[in-house]
């Protein structure tokens, strides 16, 4: 069972920032998000849940919330699967600059996979190799786990989860105020 928790609201999501690879600190919706998260996820896991998130400053950040909200013992785990895709030299960009570079970079057919036509961006190949690695590992770990991760990456783990054709996975929403409950071949949003 797995609880799929994408990061509060971070400063370069308020400005229309990529964050990618980057990071950005969480603004203050952001930080309410991530205890109300916390808070909701309290009352539902069991005491003995696991807790893990992404190596990225606004994971960690939103880890350690969850976990003073919700009261679990847990200590965060970290892993670096769970991280988002790295855009390349889009990283840190405002959606302005791109589209000023590249007019059509989200038009069309790409509106839903144009992060992987950035320059020196990750595949979404090696991002399903990645994350359906960890999602292999949380499966056959058991127990339940929150699980703390991102936008982009967060849609391909459900997707594959799901076992969704790449386009419908990447259309997925990517909420900073709900969670995902994942178990049994089936996924449940959970508002928080």
């Amino acid at each position: 069972m797995i609880y799929l928790v994408r990061h509060g609201q971070t400063a370069f999501n308020a400005e229309g920032r990529i964050q990618g690879a980057k990071d950005s600190a969480l603004t203050a919706l952001g930080v309410e998000q991530a205890r109300r998260v916390g808070k909701f996820l309290g009352g539902v896991v069991p005491v003995e849940t696991r807790i893990i998130a992404s190596p990225r400053g606004r994971t960690q950040h939103t880890a350690q919330l969850i976990r003073e909200a919700s009261g679990l013992g847990a200590q965060i785990e970290t892993d670096e699967r769970l991280a988002e895709i790295s855009l390349g030299d889009w990283d840190g960009m405002l959606k302005d600059d791109i589209r000023a570079q590249s007019p059509d970079y989200d038009a069309g057919e790409r509106r839903w996979s144009w992060f992987f036509d950035a320059p020196g961006a990750d595949s979404y190949e090696a991002m399903t190799e990645r994350l359906g690695g960890w999602l292999d590992d949380a499966r056959a770990a058991g127990g339940p786990i929150i699980a703390v991760s991102h936008g982009v990456a967060g849609r391909i783990l459900r997707g594959l989860f799901l076992q969704m054709p790449r386009e419908e996975a990447l259309m997925l929403d990517i909420p900073q105020d709900a969670c995902f409950h994942m178990r049994d071949g089936k996924i449940k949003r959970l508002e928080c």
